[in-house]
């Protein structure tokens, strides 16, 4: 699986990331050529080579005539839905837009459809989303993975006056993200920057695989403690079972909550999200026997389950560590059997087919409505399974 991942050690815009997307090697005219498409013109693509700190790469401007021209989000979906882009540049652009839409809609407290975009419905930064989303289709990019984002603290000018940094539409675009303090007072990450990080991309560590081709995205600030680059690093061949995706690891002692409140809190993690939970026995001090509760969670959601743990249980404390995942590629699917529809669980490594795994609770269903034995069902939702789908083909082609 072809895999970027973004470096944001100096935060991430759209003009740099299409930077990037240069410097790993798209071909410009290529480019040009689909942003022709687009039914804007008076623009012209700047594209040099300059350095920061030493670092050489890509610096992508858009020259434009006009001026802090107002587009509404409708006018500009509409623009993408019509326009002759591959579908999937066009799917891809239009979600760029969606995501800041709905951003700006919460921000001034208005319905989408409401939403007139100022800086970002400008011709620079339609070229720049709609150039990343031609960008990543023309390097087969499948999978983004991104560092956790440096927001800045001060004041930015913009169509609406002197706003807080983090921009209120970057808040509301990265809520639920990892970001950290880039103890920086110029905007490391653009609004179009953290949509585009957002819509894209899982958050993680670097992949543990040999690194592959570097480039650099050359943004405009010159900056005394930093180089102000988006660095990316171009996977060729990632299989799934070596991907990887950073979570934490909660852990806890219990040794005097009763059965039926252990069941409760497990159930209560899942709900609240936790990617996985489940108890070990435990020998406790005091010879007593005790369970040992592991959880697998998203990092951003770390807190808010410990706290969960202690409020739902006799623990009165929690341990927490980072930690990589692996696991290979899922995609639910839904059969149609002589006894009713029921789902099935397809695993993948990259393109490759391994296995499917029917649904238990659909199953369980069944089996109560037909009155017949459950495992009869689960050998009946795997044989109309393999009959629907032809295996031989590629995951994309099911």
């Amino acid at each position: 699986m072809k895999t970027l991942y973004l470096d944001t050690f100096s935060g991430i815009s759209g003009d740099m990331f299409l930077g990037l997307l240069l410097d790993l090697g798209i071909d410009q005219q290529q480019l040009e050529q689909e942003l022709a498409k687009l039914p804007i013109c008076g623009y012209k693509l700047d594209v040099g080579r300059e350095q920061r700190h030493g670092i050489e790469g890509c610096r992508v401007q858009v020259l434009c005539e006009e001026t802090h021209h107002h587009r509404s989000w409708s006018t500009i979906d509409a623009m993408l839905a019509e326009s002759e882009l591959l579908p999937a540049i066009k799917t891809m652009a239009r979600k760029f837009f969606r995501r800041l839409g709905e951003a700006e809609a919460k921000v001034h407290g208005i319905d989408i459809d409401q939403v007139h975009f100022h800086e970002v419905g400008a011709v620079d930064a339609i070229v720049d989303l709609v150039g990343s989303a031609i960008g990543l289709h023309l390097l087969s990019v499948e999978k983004v993975l991104c560092s956790p984002l440096p927001l800045s603290r001060g004041m930015s000018q913009c169509a609406h006056g002197a706003l807080p940094l983090p921009a209120p539409a970057t808040l509301e675009i990265l809520r639920d993200k990892p970001v950290f303090d880039s103890r920086s007072d110029k905007e490391l990450v653009t609004p179009t920057g953290a949509t585009i990080a957002a819509v894209l991309a899982e958050f993680s560590s670097f992949p543990a695989q040999p690194l592959g081709k570097a480039g650099y995205g050359v943004g405009g600030w010159e900056l005394d403690d930093r180089p102000n680059l988006l660095r990316g690093i171009l996977y060729e061949n990632i299989s799934m079972a070596d991907d990887s995706e950073q979570v934490q690891l909660l852990e806890s002692h219990i040794d005097d909550s009763t059965p039926e409140q252990l069941g409760h809190l497990l159930e209560r993690l899942f709900t609240a999200g936790a990617l996985d939970a489940g108890y070990i026995p435990l020998q406790m001090k005091k010879n007593r026997p005790g369970t040992l509760l592991k959880v697998v969670c998203r990092p951003v959601q770390a807190a808010e389950l410990a706290t969960l743990i202690m409020h739902e249980s006799s623990a009165i404390g929690v341990r927490s560590n980072s930690c990589d995942r692996f696991r290979f590629e899922r995609r639910i699917e839904t059969v149609t059997t002589p006894l009713g529809p029921a789902r099935v669980k397809l695993i993948f490594d990259a393109d490759k087919f391994l296995r499917l795994t029917p649904e238990y609770d659909d199953c369980r269903e069944l089996s109560q409505q037909s009155g017949q034995p459950l495992q009869h069902i689960y050998r009946l939702v795997e044989t109309v399974a393999y009959e629907q789908f032809d295996f031989s083909l590629k995951k994309g082609e099911l």
